[in-house]
């Protein structure tokens, strides 16, 4: 038999296509493209959807365990697992008897996640707020680029210091898309008694789930160091944060310099 006898042979025994699988009744709906994580991580996502969607708000209980196993039709125990690692990221929190309630940045532990500076006595609180401005303006090419805004798009500018112990410990400077932010005035912020964050959750609906930082040692310039009563030349800790929000969209540039005379930097690492 010649070889091109023997390949006609070969494809007309090659065995039929596998019929495409049925959906496991036990499963939950798949995603949107291939599946390759664990049944929990999935899970997971789904969840994620529905904060993401506002199906549960800030500060709303979810369902329990129970309805969310049968809703998905998995075992209470991949959906303990899931819900475990969104309350370790933060967007869950248990409340002992009382069940899971999607996170605020209103939340006791939650609230100075992203204040890092610490005195170097006493407790880590809040500070006071000084807002210095409050406009709308060109973005610069470079806050464009993190806030992926179009070349010439129009961002929020806002300036303001925080104090403690009647004394000026950090000068902010902060960028946010105009389009997510409509409405916020110096003014508003404020009046505003609660958290930054809480406001922008609350007013605007954009919750802040993560956020990098780069930092570096900087000198105060002269302006600098008369806001925060220093002076020019000092060494300052220059923090600059990118938040984002649900699908890792960027939606805050924050940057701030620090005083660390009497404060210092603090971070957990695991």
């Amino acid at each position: 038999m010649d070889a091109r006898a023997y390949g006609v042979l070969q494809s007309r025994t090659m065995p039929a296509d596998p019929p495409t699988p049925v959906p496991d009744a036990d499963q939950p709906a798949p995603l949107s493209g291939p599946a390759f994580s664990p049944l929990y991580q999935q899970i997971k996502a789904l969840l994620v959807q529905g904060l993401q969607g506002g199906e549960w708000k800030p500060g709303e209980a979810i369902p329990s365990e129970i309805e969310l196993a049968a809703r998905y039709r998995v075992s209470q125990g991949t959906v303990r697992k899931a819900i475990d690692e969104l309350a370790t990221e933060n967007l869950l929190v248990r409340r002992q008897g009382k069940g899971t309630y999607v996170a605020t940045h209103a939340e006791e532990q939650i609230q100075y996640r992203f204040l890092r500076l610490a005195p170097d006595e006493g407790p880590v609180t809040g500070m006071e707020r000084h807002f210095l401005d409050c406009r709308r303006m060109r973005a610069p090419a470079d806050v464009a680029r993190s806030l992926g805004l179009k070349a010439g798009e129009a961002a929020l500018m806002v300036r303001r210091t925080l104090w403690r112990n009647a004394q000026p410990v950090v000068l902010d400077e902060i960028w946010l898309p105009v389009s997510l932010f409509k409405g916020l005035t110096a003014d508003r912020l404020a009046q505003y008694a609660g958290p930054m964050y809480g406001l922008f959750e609350t007013e605007f609906g954009v919750r802040m789930i993560r956020a990098e930082e780069k930092i570096r040692a900087v000198a105060a310039d002269v302006a600098t160091a008369e806001l925060l009563q220093v002076a020019p030349g000092a060494p300052l800790l220059s923090v600059e944060r990118l938040s984002h929000t649900y699908g890792d969209k960027p939606v805050e540039l924050r940057r701030g310099l620090y005083n660390t005379e009497s404060h210092y930097y603090r971070n957990e690492l695991s």
